[in-house]
Parts: C-alpha cells; sequence; structure tokens
C-alpha cells in the first residue's frame, strides 16, 4: 500500500539531520525532521509519514521507545521504519528488530546508500497504480480466506486488505512459500532478518505475534511448533502459541 505522507527524520545531531534531510529532497523525496523522540511522536500523530529515519540514541526518550510507540499506534503501526545508529553490534540490531524496525543503518554512513535503502524498503510497501481488485491475481498465493499478491505487496483477509509492515510481508511470505514445512525460529532470523541463526532473541516470535494479530480470522493458518518454530498450514489450526 503506497503512503503519502513525508519522510520523518528523526536525528539530534543537526549536522547529520540537515545532511539526511539535503540528501532525500535531492531525490525529490519530502521531509520533515525533528530533534527529539517527543517531538517525532507529535508530528507522527498529526501527519502519518511514509517512513521514518530513527536515531537510537536520542535526548529524553530513547529511540527504541520511540519506534514501540509507533507501531502501538492504529495511525503509525505499519509504517516502515529504519533505525539509524552509531552502535552496530549484532546485539544493537536485534534490539532494533524487536522493536519493530523494518532496517537497520550504522553509522558513519554513506547518504547515497540510505537513500538507496529508504527506496527499498518502501517499494515493498508499494502496490502498482494498476493494481487488481482482491482475489485471485497473477503472482498471488491464496489460502481459504487469505490472499497475498506478491507483486503488488498486497495481502486480504475475507477480500478486505489489511496492512502490513515490510517485515511483516517477508515474514508471512516466507511461511506461505514453505506451506507445511516447519521452519525455526533460527531459519526465519537468517532468511528474514539476516541474523545469526544462533542468536538468542525473541525477535521472531514478537513480529510473529503482531502479524498474526493483524491476519485476525486467517491467523489460524499459522501454527506454533513447541520448541522448534513455526508452520504455514493450508487448514486453519487451534494454535496453542
Amino acid at each position: 500500500m503506497e503512503r503519502k505522507g513525508p519522510i520523518l527524520v528523526v536525528e539530534d545531531e543537526d549536522d547529520i539531520r540537515n545532511l539526511i534531510v539535503h540528501q532525500l529532497q535531492r531525490e525529490g523525496l519530502t521531509t520533515r525532521a525533528a530533534s527529539t523522540g517527543l517531538e517525532a511522536l507529535e508530528i507522527a500523530r498529526h501527519t502519518p509519514p511514509a517512513l521514518v529515519i530513527l536515531d537510537l540514541m536520542l535526548p529524553g526518550l530513547p529511540g527504541t521507545e520511540v519506534c514501540r510507540r509507533l507501531r502501538a499506534e492504529p495511525e503509525t503501526r505499519d509504517v516502515p521504519i529504519i533505525i539509524l545508529s552509531a552502535r552496530g553490534e549484532e546485539i544493537d540490531r536485534v534490539v532494533g528488530f524487536e522493536v519493530g524496525a523494518d532496517d537497520y543503518v550504522t553509522k558513519p554512513f554513506s547518504p547515497r546508500e540510505l537513500v538507496l535503502r529508504v527506496r527499498a524498503v518502501m517499494r515493498r510497501g508499494k502496490a502498482p497504480a494498476a493494481a487488481a481488485e482482491p482475489g485471485a491475481p497473477s503472482g498471488s498465493l491464496e489460502v481459504g480466506a487469505l490472499v497475498v499478491d506478491e507483486g503488488a505487496h498486497r495481502v486480504f483477509v475475507k477480500g478486505e486488505e489489511i496492512s502490513l509492515t515490510a517485515t511483516e510481508f517477508k515474514l508471512l511470505l516466507t511461511l506461505m512459500r514453505r506451506s507445511g514445512r516447519v521452519q525455526s525460529r533460527s531459519q526465519l532470523l537468517q532468511d528474514v532478518w539476516d541474523l545469526p541463526p544462533d542468536m538468542y532473541t525473541r525477535t521472531v516470535d514478537t513480529h510473529m505475534k503482531r502479524l498474526r494479530e493483524k491476519l485476525g480470522d486467517a491467523a489460524g493458518h499459522i501454527e506454533t511448533v513447541r520448541g522448534v518454530g513455526y508452520r504455514f498450514s493450508r487448514e486453519l489450526v487451534a494454535d496453542e502459541g
């Protein structure tokens, strides 16, 4: 689903914030800027952004909490979020993904690379202008009331479109493509988040919980296999996970 708002740049260092804004505007992208987490949340509530570039180390309210609150608000729960941080250790990336980020860029960064990452994340959730009405269009996966249009990056349940983040869409598509086969948390960490398979994290479970909530009546297609991971079933199952 295409988003119309500006790109919100949340960065407390003036030089970095101005550099990002300048680079985005050079590429023809509309921007808003904030230097604190509270300011960013206020802007996002009034004008839901198309995407958020979010520094982690902000004064007052840290970026992780800003991310959590954006994911908790109905107006911003599906907005793509790219975390920008000087902390590039694997555990820092894990924390970023656990709170709902779609991508993670470390400082120092290439402004041009950042723009490419922005466009890539936005493209995942953008439907073509001539997208078909829900049903079973070419290139789609259809299971019961659930339809996933891969080309348009759109998801429908009982004919109603639901909005997923880029990561949630990738997670659902990965499970559906491997229907009937158990996917371990380690495998999903590697394939969806590009994280080490032996990393201990709640990233998979956190995102799975949000995905199931959004799928509603179709959530029963995702089965928890205790002690192992998750499996997509073509039949609705009563899941206790």
